[in-house]
C-alpha cells in the first residue's frame, strides 16, 4: 500500500496544484482588464466633443498631468501581468505531462536521447536541444497569434459577444474531448512529414522530432493550448499569448532535459495506467466550469439574463459535485479503467473539490462568496438575495440633497443597467455631473464594464465595506461608465470622435471614448475622483485596489481635498 502511495504521489500533487491554483490565476491574469478598446488607437490626448464644457478647456493641463501618471501606473503594471499569464501557462504545462499522450513518451524519448551517443555529454545535449526546441514550437504559436490577430484585435475579443460564445463553445468541446467523446487530432499528412524530417542529423532531426511530440500530442494538449491562448489573448496584454506560451512550453520541456540529466530519476515515475485518463477527466470539468465565464461575458454584454448569478452558481455547484463523484469512483466514462479501490490522495481530492461545492451553495441566498467572486455575475441580478439588505444602513441611507434637489427622473440608462450593492448610479457622465453640481458633492467615476472580472470583485469584496460603502452613498455622486455595452445611441447622439476618428454609436463606445480620451487609459476598473464645477481630477486615478483601507483612504482623501 505504501508502495502504491509513493510511486502515485507525484501525479497526485500536480494534479492539486492545478485543480487549486488555476482558477486564482486566471483571475490574475486579467489584473489589468481592457473590456472597452474595440477600435481605439492612442494617439495624442484630443479633446472629446462630449465634454464641450468651459471647465475642461481650463482643466487641459492637469489632465495632461493625469494621462502621464496613469501611462506610467499602467506601465508598471505590465510585468505582473505577464508574471501571472507565464505562471497559468507553466501549471498548464505541467497538467499536460501527465496526460496520457505525454508521460508514456518521458521514458523512451529520454532513453533515446541516453543511449542514441556512447558519450553521455552528447545525449544530454541532445535532450537539452530538444527542450529548447519544444519551447521555440510553442512560444513560436502565441507570437503567430499576435501578429496574425494584432494586439488590438485581441483586447476587442474580451467583450465581442461572437468570439465569447464561440470561446464558450470551444470550450466545452475541449471538455468533451476530455472526457472522452472524441480525440481532437490534427491532419495526418503533418504528422508524417515531421516523422519524415526527424530522421535528419543534427539540430534539424532533433527540431522535427519536438514537432512530432507536439503534433502527436496535440490531441491531449490542445485543450489546454486553447484554453490558455483564449485567457491569454483576452488578457490585454501584448504579449500574453508568447507569454503563456513559453511558460507552458518551459514546464513542458524541463522533464525530458531532467530526466536525461539524471536517469535514475526515471525509476521513481509511476507506471502509466489509468490515473492518466483521471487526470484528463478533471481538466475537462474544469473546462466546463470555465467555458461558463465566456458564456457568462455574452449574457452581461447583450443583457440576456439567461445566466444570472444563482444560475452560474447552480452550474458550478453541480459541476464540482460531479467532479467529486467522479474521484471517488461513483460516476465513470468510457475510457476509465476499473477502480478496485480509493486510494487517500483521492479521497483527500474529492473531499477539497466536494467540499468546494457545499461552499458555493450559499451564494444561492445571496452570500457573496469572495474569493471566487471575480468570476461570478454581478450579485445585483440576483433575484433572491438575503445578503445586500443587510449591509450597514442600506435600507436606510439616502442623499442628503437627494430630496431636496431635483434630479433627473429617471435617470438615464436606469433601466439597462444593474445597480451594484442597491446603490442608484449615473450612467450617462453628463447627467451626473449635472447632479452633483447642484447637491455641491464631489464625483465617483466608474469607468467599468459587463465582462470586466476585476470591477465584479471589487464590487463584491471592497465596495461592501462598511467605511467604504457609507462614503461612495453619502458623500459621492457615483457614475457608472459602461464600456463594453452595445446598446445604440440615438441617431442624434452618435458622433465621430476626434481621438480615434472612428463613428461612436453604442454607450459603451461613448465611454470608451471618454475614457481614452481624457485618461489614456483603456483598462477597467479605472476610479476618478472628480470636482464637478471644474471637472478637474481631486487625486491621482487608480485602478483596482482589493486593500480595503487602501481604498477607503482614496476616497477619503478625495473627499479631503473637494471640501478644502
Amino acid at each position: 500500500m505504501m508502495k502504491t502511495l509513493t510511486k502515485n504521489k507525484l501525479h497526485y500533487i500536480f494534479l492539486l496544484w492545478f485543480l487549486l491554483l488555476t482558477p486564482a490565476l486566471n483571475a490574475a491574469v486579467q489584473e489589468v482588464d481592457t473590456t472597452g478598446t474595440s477600435g481605439l488607437v492612442f494617439e495624442p490626448v484630443v479633446k472629446a466633443p462630449v465634454l464641450e464644457h468651459k471647465a475642461v478647456k481650463e482643466s487641459v493641463k492637469s489632465l495632461d498631468v493625469a494621462v502621464n501618471q496613469t501611462a506610467s501606473q499602467q506601465k508598471a503594471k505590465e510585468p505582473l501581468s505577464l508574471g501571472t499569464i507565464f505562471l497559468a501557462g507553466f501549471l498548464g504545462g505541467l497538467a499536460a505531462i501527465l496526460l496520457p499522450c505525454i508521460f508514456p513518451m518521458l521514458p523512451l524519448t529520454v532513453g533515446f536521447f541516453t543511449k542514441r551517443h556512447t558519450e553521455r555529454r552528447r545525449g544530454i545535449i541532445d535532450a537539452v536541444i530538444y527542450g529548447l526546441s519544444i519551447i521555440l514550437i510553442y512560444v513560436g504559436l502565441g507570437m503567430l497569434i499576435t501578429i496574425v490577430f494584432g494586439a488590438d484585435a485581441l483586447n476587442a475579443l474580451a467583450t465581442n459577444g461572437i468570439f465569447n460564445f464561440v470561446f464558450f463553445v470551444l470550450l466545452v468541446v475541449f471538455a468533451a474531448s476530455f472526457f472522452g467523446a472524441f480525440e481532437i487530432v490534427l491532419p495526418n499528412k503533418w504528422l508524417n512529414k515531421a516523422e519524415e524530417n526527424s530522421d535528419r542529423k543534427g539540430f534539424a532531426g532533433i527540431f522535427f522530432m519536438a514537432a512530432t511530440l507536439a503534433l502527436v500530442s496535440f490531441s491531449c494538449t490542445g485543450p489546454i493550448i486553447g484554453t490558455l491562448l483564449v485567457e491569454a489573448a483576452t488578457s490585454g496584454a501584448r504579449l500574453g499569448p508568447a507569454m503563456g506560451m513559453f511558460g507552458f512550453s518551459l514546464a513542458l520541456a524541463l522533464p525530458f532535459v531532467l530526466f536525461a540529466l539524471f536517469p535514475s530519476w526515471l525509476k521513481g515515475l509511476p507506471k502509466s495506467g489509468g490515473w492518466l485518463n483521471s487526470v484528463k477527466v478533471c481538466l475537462g470539468f474544469l473546462e466546463l466550469a470555465l467555458s461558463l465565464k465566456f458564456l457568462s461575458n455574452v449574457d452581461l454584454t447583450y443583457r440576456w439574463h439567461i445566466l444570472d448569478r444563482e444560475v452560474f452558481l447552480v452550474l458550478w455547484i453541480v459541476i464540482a459535485a460531479l467532479a467529486g463523484l467522479y474521484l471517488l469512483g461513483k460516476l465513470t466514462f468510457s475510457h476509465d479503467s476499473e477502480l478496485k479501490y480509493i486510494s487517500v490522495p483521492r479521497l483527500f481530492m474529492a473531499i477539497i473539490v466536494l467540499s468546494f461545492s457545499i461552499y458555493m451553495i450559499p451564494g444561492l441566498w445571496g452570500a457573496p462568496l469572495k474569493s471566487i467572486a471575480a468570476f461570478l455575475p454581478p450579485q445585483s441580478g440576483q433575484d433572491f438575495d438575503l445578503y445586500t439588505p443587510l449591509l450597514s444602513g442600506n435600507s436606510s441611507i439616502t442623499a442628503v440633497n437627494e430630496t431636496s434637489v431635483s434630479q433627473p427622473q429617471p435617470r438615464k440608462y436606469q433601466d439597462l443597467f444593474d445597480k451594484p450593492l442597491n446603490l442608484h448610479p449615473f450612467f450617462d457622465y453628463e447627467e451626473g455631473i449635472t447632479y452633483a453640481k447642484k447637491v455641491n458633492k464631489p464625483v465617483l467615476i466608474d469607468f467599468t464594464g459587463h465582462a470586466c472580472v476585476n470591477c465584479r470583485k471589487m464590487e463584491a469584496t471592497v465596495w461592501p465595506d462598511n467605511k467604504v460603502l457609507s462614503l461612495i452613498k453619502n458623500d459621492y455622486v457615483l457614475i457608472q461608465l459602461y464600456v463594453d455595452d452595445k446598446t445604440e445611441l440615438p441617431a442624434n447622439e452618435q458622433y465621430i470622435s476626434k481621438f480615434s476618428n472612428r463613428r461612436i454609436t453604442t454607450i459603451g463606445g461613448l465611454n470608451s471614448d471618454i475614457q481614452a480620451t481624457h485618461f489614456n487609459t483603456n483598462s477597467q476598473p479605472f476610479y476618478v475622483l472628480q470636482n464637478p464645477v471644474s471637472e478637474k481630477e481631486l487625486v491621482t486615478p487608480k485602478g483596482a485596489d482589493y486593500d480595503v483601507d487602501s481604498y477607503h483612504d482614496y476616497l477619503q482623501s478625495g473627499l479631503s481635498v473637494f471640501n478644502r
